[in-house]
Formats: C-alpha cells, structure tokens, sequence
C-alpha cells in the first residue's frame, strides 16, 4: 500500500475515532468521511502517528476538506488534525523535511494553503517562514513565453490543469496577506494562458495538457494540447477558480474574465454530468466508449465547484438542480457504509499523468488503465470539500437578502500586518486569530446574511439597508489613540434604526477593558446599564470559573446547555428591557423590544474565535451552539418589513 495513503488514512483517525465516541447518533456524511479513512487505510495499535513519507498534495487535498469541516462545526479536534499533520514537516523555523524548492514541482505548493491557515489562527512564525519558501519557489518557478507556470522542471514548457489548482490559489491567498497587489495579474493571466491553449471550442472541455514546444509524443503538433479530456484535470481546475477568486480583489480589472472562465468552465461539465447517475465519467465526452467509468474525485470536485459558486454568487441559481443530483450520484455511485458514523469512497482513480517514465502517451487506453480505488486520498478530500458545500446549502437560508452590519469605528483598533502595513484588528470579520469574528461571520453567511462593516459614525443613512448592527467592546485610550465615544446624537441615529425595526446586538467587556461612561448613554435608551464591573474570574484553565448552565426553555439558546464566559459586565435592567439569562442574583444577557425592532446585550465580545473553534475550550462548553442559537433567534426579530 503507498505510504502516503497509509499515512492520509492515520491523520484521519484521529479525528474519526475522537467523533465517534459515545455517540450513536448519525453524523453528517461529512464528519463521517473524515471519521473512516483510519479504518480503512492504517490500521493504529499504539495510537501514535509515525512520520509521514514526504511532503505531498494529496495530504493537502484531504486538509482543506479537514478545514472546512472546523469552519462549519467549530470542532478544535479537526483544526488539532490539521496542525499536527503541518507539523511533521515544519520545524521551529520555518523549513519543510522533505520538501525540494529547486525541483519546481507546482504540486508541492498546494500545502501552502494550509500553513497560511495555521499562521493566521496561530500567529506562529513558523508557519509564514514556511509559506514564504512555497512564496519564492513560485517566483523562480520556470514558465513558458509568455509566463505560463512549467508544471514541474521536469516537464519543461508544459501546462497542466492540475497544476492551476496546486499554485494559483495558495498564489492568491499569500498576495491578499502579504499586501503583493502585483500578483493578481499574474494569477489571473495563468488561468487565461491555460484557458486559451487547453480548451476545445466545439465541446467547451479542456484538455489535461499543453505542451508549447510540442515536442512531447502526447502533444498535438499544431495545438500543443493532449488528447483526452480527463475528468479529474478539469475538476482541479473549477476547483482553483472558485477558490481563488475568494481572495481576487473584487475592483481588479480581471477579475470579470476570471468569472468569465469558471462560467464557461462549469456549463462545458454541466453538458457532461451523466443523465442517469448524476456523476461524471472518467474521460467527460466518452462515455459509452470501452472502459470508461464513473470516477469519484471529479464528480466530487464537480458538485464542490457547482455548490461553492453558487453559494458565493460566482455562478447562477440554474446550477443548483445540477449540484443536486450530483451529490445524490456521489452517495448512491461511490459512498458505502464503513460502521457506525463511517463510510467509505469507492471510484477514485489512483493517478493519471503525462510524459514521464513510464511513458503516459495520453491516450485513452492509458487513462483507463489507471488503477481505480478506494479512500484514495485526493477522492477522498474531494469528497469532504463537496459533501461540507452541500450540508452548508441545505442549511435554511432565513436571513438571505439580509445584512449584518458590524461596527469598526467605536472599537477601531489596528495592528502591525505581517507585510508590516497598519491593519484593523480586534473583532473584525476577516480575522482569523483568537481576537477575530470570522467564525461567528460564518455562521450568519451560511443562514444567508451579508457581511459588511461600518467604518464611520452611525447616521440614518449608512444605517439605511442593514438588519443587524453589532457593536463590540468599544475603545478606551488605552487602545486608540483618540476614541469614538458615543454621544447623544450617535445614540439617537441609532435608537431610530432600532425602533424602525432594526436588530442592535451590543456586545461590552468587562471594567478596565472597554469604555463605559459614554457608551452607556445608548443602551440607557432600552432600559438597559451595562455596570462596570467585571465577574466569572477564571484563573488559569479552571474553565468552571466561567461556567454557566442555561435553563430549559430559553427563548434564545435553544440547543446550548452549558456556556464558558468570563470577565464580563453584569447588567441593571429596567422597563422596557427584560432578563434573558441570569446566574445567580445577577443579569447576563438582557433584550429589549423598542419600536419595531430588538435590542441584545451581554457584557463580553463572548463569540470572538478564541471561544467558539473549539482549539481552549473542553467539549462540554457549547459556545458555538449557542452562537448559532443566537444568529437564528437574531435573524427571527428581523420585521417582515420594515
């Protein structure tokens, strides 16, 4: 069995044995594939993962599925995964066991998603060290004339669809970070050399290959492409698209032709998916040839890119239907039970290339001949990212067409960036530490709500089309320089949205860390004192410092029994504000009816990431349930109309 595989299927048990204990309900198809591949592939007796063979894309496949599975449940288990399986390659300063920059294999860039992943929640230099190399490896990466990334030194002057997924989108999310504004052309221009040389305009397909130099026996002598379209080639490549234009900047020039391309990509799969099953074949445009078969890994990257388009508004509502019936193929053509909470892929095949020794001609003779699997690992992450797309949009969409409007001008603190650039930080959405939000976005994003940010002061007008209107721990000297205090006329722009029928969720610390004075003149309005004191001191990691249960029944935290908050600001409540969670004598979390709309309040950020991704806080703390009980109950105060 290759080691690789051996030691995909390890780092899997981790997480599928820890899921599975003590509990014997089902689990989303999801969470069962990342419980099963330990089972299946590995077998562990001394519950220690060995060191893994080599630096590979394929462990950095199954990661972002891992990834994106933290992201939705907020589980600390899959993001540990995550991390130990990094640090087995990277060492305290940054260098990567195995990894060989001179070699100029675009594969071994794809794990740089990652890093960038845990240098973001951890902060740790290490990890950024490491990105940096994959960063300077894809400057000197070789190229043909006109500045096409060579898919390996090995292969001089070729472009291969797999490679757009394993560089372009570590490319755009390092450039985004690190303030390189000069890449995006580049990223851009790779996706519309690859276009331009690979795809046939009869079908819309693209090819696996393009060799400039035609030189290569699989390369057509006028066009340079190879002959087959394969499956997988094209899946890599929808996949690279919808996740590079995440971090694309939305006012680039060519971002539209990047649109253009995925749209044009994804109607060429559309035209293949098979009628009957839902899936793809292994060669798209050959499927009643001799041989041919419905293959797991592609239709898997099929439905990821349909779904994730769809969700992000990259493609039209039409691809909806089309995601659909491609997932129920994937679970009726490939997935079988493994157990209790586990299945298994079928239908992945192994590898397919070109060139090389020995020889792959890119006939269709070689493609089939391919030795086809199970819980192969690029199937089997292929798999996780489209099953975590499909549990997202089966979520229902209650707060579509909504706004969550997130103040950054009373808390506006910044920080040195990693490029050393002034940045905001400190409760923003797009932070990804333990001070950031972007969980606690997640979860609004997924019920269908707009993110934005309000940078200046409240007034009836940029308040005008939001919803919600969270305001969080807002600043004293201490922590800017010249705060924006709150005053009566701010206070009154924002009673008025309220009673229009706005939902304000006002989120306070405890004394010493946020600004009570002036502050307090706005939930004053609803009947509502944040005191300044502060109560649940938690020394250390005695984490039932901070305990509190909350009763059954509660009209907010429908799921969430048992919740970790400490060092917060009690509350004095009077008409029209009533006591939504108490501990003892004292008032926690207060709401208000005011006009048509609603007032929250707690005296603590509570929901910033530290607290909800599961990486501090035992099991038995349900801060992230009760997060998500909280947007539900938020978007339900919205008004029908306004």
């Amino acid at each position: 069995m290759n080691k690789t595989v051996q030691y995909i299927g390890l780092l899997f048990v981790l997480i599928g044995s820890a899921c599975s204990q003590g509990s014997t309900q089902t689990l989303p198809l999801s969470e069962q594939m990342a419980a099963t591949a330990m089972e299946t592939l590995w077998k562990d007796t001394a519950g220690v993962a060995p060191k893994p063979e080599k630096w590979t894309y394929d462990q950095g496949v199954v990661l972002e599925g891992i990834a994106a599975l933290w992201r939705k449940t907020g589980d600390g288990r899959y993001f540990n995964y995550i991390q130990k399986s990094m640090d087995y390659f990277v060492d305290n300063d940054g260098n990567i066991a195995t990894y060989k920059p001179t070699a100029f294999n675009i594969d071994n860039v794809k794990n740089g998603r990652t890093l960038l992943l845990l240098y973001k929640v951890t902060g740790k230099q290490k990890y950024l060290k490491a990105a940096n190399q994959l960063w300077e490896q894809l400057q000197k990466q070789p190229r043909t004339n006109e500045g096409g990334f060579w898919h390996k030194k090995i292969y001089p002057y070729q472009m291969w669809l797999d490679g757009l997924y394993m560089g372009e989108p570590f490319y755009t999310e390092y450039a985004a970070l690190m303030n390189k504004p000069d890449a995006f052309n580049d990223i851009a221009n790779q996706f519309i050399y690859m276009e331009k040389h690979a795809r046939d305009a009869k079908t819309g397909l693209l090819y696996h290959g393009w060799d400039e130099s035609k030189a290569q026996q699989w390369a057509n002598k006028t066009t340079g492409a190879s002959p087959n379209f394969w499956a997988r080639a094209m899946g890599w490549y929808i996949m690279a698209l919808v996740d590079v234009l995440d971090y694309f900047p939305a006012n680039h020039p060519k971002r539209a032709e990047l649109l253009a391309i995925l749209n044009r990509t994804a109607a060429a799969a559309l035209k293949y998916q098979d009628a009957k099953s839902g899936v793809w074949y292994d060669i798209l445009d050959k499927q009643t040839a001799k041989g041919n078969y419905l293959e797991a890994s592609a239709s898997s990257m099929f439905v990821y890119g349909f779904a994730k388009g769809l969700r992000m508004g990259y493609l039209p509502q039409t691809y909806l239907a089309a995601a659909k019936k491609g997932y129920e193929g994937l679970k009726k053509e490939f997935i079988v039970s493994a157990g209790q909470n586990r299945v298994n892929l079928n239908g992945t095949v192994s590898v397919s290339g070109l060139g090389g020794k020995p020889y792959r001609d890119g006939s269709y003779e070689y493609y089939i001949s391919e030795k086809v699997i199970t819980n192969d690992p690029k199937g089997v992450g292929a798999f996780l990212l489209a099953a975590n797309e499909m549990e997202l949009a089966a979520i229902p969409k209650t707060g579509k067409g909504k706004t969550v409007l997130l103040d950054n001008f009373f808390n506006n603190e910044y920080t040195k960036g990693p490029s050393g650039e002034k940045v905001p930080f400190h409760y923003i959405w797009n932070e990804d530490d333990n001070n950031g939000f972007s969980l606690f976005g997640s979860i609004f994003q997924n019920r269908g709500l707009k993110l934005a940010t309000l940078h200046e002061a409240p007034t009836a007008t940029n308040l005008k089309g939001s919803d919600i209107y969270i305001i969080v721990d807002p600043d004293t000297e201490k922590e800017t320089e010249k705060p924006n205090y709150m005053t009566p006329a701010y206070a009154q722009q924002i009673s008025q949205w309220v009673k229009a029928g706005g939902v304000l969720v006002l989120f306070m610390n405890d004394a010493g860390n946020c600004e009570f004075k002036n502050f307090n003149q706005l939930p004053e309005l609803f009947g509502i004192h944040f005191n300044e004191d502060s109560r649940n001191k938690v020394e250390g990691r005695n984490f039932e410092q901070g305990a509190i249960s909350i009763p059954a029944g509660n009209a907010i935290f429908k799921t969430a029994k048992k919740i970790y908050i400490k060092e917060i600001s009690t509350l004095n409540i009077k008409q029209p504000a009533t006591a939504r969670l108490t501990d003892g004598s004292d008032v926690i979390i207060a709401t208000a009816k005011y006009g048509k709309g609603t007032v929250f309040a707690v005296g603590d950020p509570w929901f910033y990431n530290e607290y909800l991704d599961g990486r501090k806080l035992p099991a038995q703390y349900q801060n992230f349930a009760a997060a998500t009980d909280l947007v539900n109950w938020l978007i339900g105060q919205i008004p029908t109309k306004k």
